[in-house]
């Protein structure tokens, strides 16, 4: 008798040929490293530095939106020349951390497994995040996750981020896979957005950032607490090697 496992993935009776991820606050916890790399760039401009926990609360949609989020806290109106160093620094810190392996990321639980579950099931996957591709690839690969991602698209990968759909069918394209047979999985009203407007069904996780909002509010198809029941969903063990 065939095993359940080995039945082909598929989403509420769909077929099923690739999932993307997001990033930051899905498969990953970074909100110690973007709260690092901003507060270093507010202290070469003498600002105060920012907490960990009001960070957590900002990130999303890149981090131009981030530094302005940073600026309209502290009540500043910095003109747009120095917006724009102040990203360009930014991006500085930030990579440093991955440069120097001071960065303290890290995969959510279940991640790791779910993500090898889903490639051993055959499916195509991808991350669509609004960071930029290089640090999202290089988050992967010092974390152990890329043998199991296909494609990245980051936030400068196409002409605009989520929660614009754009992102999402870029990696369809790239994935060979249509936008009907795939599936989202975020943290935030950006990933339930442009997967709508992608017309990809759309899952999320309560523990990532959407900006201060509460999660479990997000108008998506289905919550799960973890990435670890996202296989059995599809019909995957979570086991499959």
């Amino acid at each position: 008798m065939k095993d359940a496992a080995a039945k082909p993935p598929a989403w509420r009776g769909r077929p099923l040929e690739a999932v993307l991820f997001d990033l930051d606050g899905t498969l990953l916890d970074t909100a110690a490293d973007i709260a690092t790399a901003l507060n270093r760039t507010l202290e070469e401009s003498g600002w105060p530095a920012i907490a960990q926990g009001e960070v957590r609360h900002m990130i999303g949609r890149g981090a131009p939106i981030l530094l302005q989020r940073a600026a309209a806290l502290q009540g500043r109106s910095p003109g747009e020349p120095a917006q724009a160093a102040m990203v360009e620094r930014f991006f500085h810190h930030y990579g440093a951390l991955q440069d120097t392996g001071e960065f303290a990321a890290l995969p959510y639980p279940g991640a790791r497994e779910s993500l090898r579950a889903l490639r051993a099931a055959g499916l195509r996957t991808a991350v669509v995040t609004n960071k930029q591709e290089r640090f999202a690839r290089g988050l992967l690969e010092r974390l152990g996750l890329s043998a199991w991602i296909d494609c990245v698209v980051g936030g400068d990968s196409c002409e605009r981020r989520k929660p614009d759909p754009l992102p999402l069918l870029f990696a369809c394209e790239q994935l060979q896979a249509q936008p009907s047979s795939a599936l989202m999985v975020g943290d935030s009203i950006n990933d339930v957005t442009a997967a709508r407007a992608a017309g990809i069904p759309v899952i999320c996780v309560p523990y990532g950032y959407n900006e201060g909002k509460d999660a479990r509010d997000l108008p998506c198809d289905l919550l799960i607490e973890t990435l670890a029941d996202l296989p059995a969903l599809l019909g995957i063990g979570l086991g499959a090697q």
